[in-house]
C-alpha cells in the first residue's frame, strides 16, 4: 500500500522567496529614466536615444526612437480610428550603455560617496558625475 506524502507549500513567505522569487527579484542596473545611452547591439546599433522607461523584472529598457514596430490597433471609442501605428519596443539592458556626458562617447559607471553621504555615478571615461535626470 502506498504512503500519501503531503507537502507544505511556500504560501505566506516574504516576497522574494520561494515559488514566485524568479517573479519578485528585479535587476541590478545603474541605468535610469531621462539617461542619453548608445545601442551597441542590434538593427539600431550606433543610435543615441532617451530612456523612456526601464523594466527591472524583464531587465529590458524602452529608448525613445529605437527598435520600432508596427502595431496594429483597433479603435477604443467611436471617435477613435484603428489603424497601424509605429511605436518603440524595449530592448535587452546588456544591449545598450550610457553615454559620457564630456566627450559624448559610451562609458561604464561607478558609485562615489561625498562627504555628506549622497551617491553618485561617475563615469569612468572622464570621471565626471553623471547627473541624475528622472
Amino acid at each position: 500500500m502506498r504512503i500519501l506524502k503531503h507537502y507544505k507549500t511556500d504560501r505566506g513567505q516574504r516576497l522574494g522567496a520561494g515559488r514566485h522569487a524568479g517573479k519578485a527579484e528585479r535587476l541590478p542596473t545603474r541605468i535610469t529614466k531621462g539617461d542619453i545611452v548608445r545601442v551597441m547591439r542590434g538593427d539600431d546599433e550606433g543610435k543615441d536615444g532617451k530612456v523612456l522607461r526601464v523594466f527591472l523584472k524583464k531587465g529590458r529598457v524602452l529608448v525613445e526612437g529605437i527598435n520600432i514596430v508596427k502595431k496594429h490597433r483597433r479603435a477604443r471609442s467611436a471617435e477613435e480610428q484603428s489603424g497601424i501605428i509605429e511605436a518603440p519596443a524595449p530592448i535587452a539592458l546588456s544591449n545598450v550603455m550610457l553615454l559620457d556626458p564630456k566627450s559624448g562617447t559610451p562609458t561604464r559607471t561607478r558609485r562615489r560617496t561625498d562627504a555628506d553621504g549622497t551617491t553618485e555615478r561617475i563615469a569612468v571615461k572622464s570621471g565626471d558625475a553623471l547627473p541624475r535626470t528622472r
